[in-house]
């Protein structure tokens, strides 16, 4: 029904960026809030980055100022513009989606990625 597919982590050296992608289709007619997720192991996962459809858009204290949540609604796809990485920013980083609504007009309350690396480190 749902499908999101991150890609454009990896390794990168402290002080520089990544671009991080994620891809959501099926018989979807519209997604209120994208969200990016992060969590390294023994840890919750925390809440990076949100956007609404709309384009109204909330960060985490620990990242305002270093990235940026977009989102192109023509192509179905949200991003993620990291910028000045540090290497507490290394965890998996995982695109959500939440109110689904559906070309059957009901609606799924979220749903996930399966994540993408991303690692910080000289």
């Amino acid at each position: 029904q749902v499908q999101l597919v991150e890609s454009g982590g990896g390794l990168v050296q402290p002080g520089g960026s990544l671009r991080l992608s994620c891809a959501y289709s099926g018989s979807i007619l519209s997604i209120y809030t994208m969200n990016w997720y992060r969590q390294v192991p023994g840890k919750q996962r925390e809440l990076v980055a949100g956007i609404t459809n709309s384009g109204s858009a909330n960060y985490a204290d620990s990242v305002k100022g270093r990235f940026t949540i977009s989102r192109d609604n023509a192509k179905n796809t949200v991003y993620l513009q990291m910028n000045s990485l540090q290497p507490e920013d290394t965890a998996v980083y995982y695109c959500n989606a939440e109110k689904i609504l559906m070309s059957g007009l009901y609606y799924i309350d979220d749903y996930w990625g399966q994540g993408t690396q991303v690692t910080v480190s000289s």
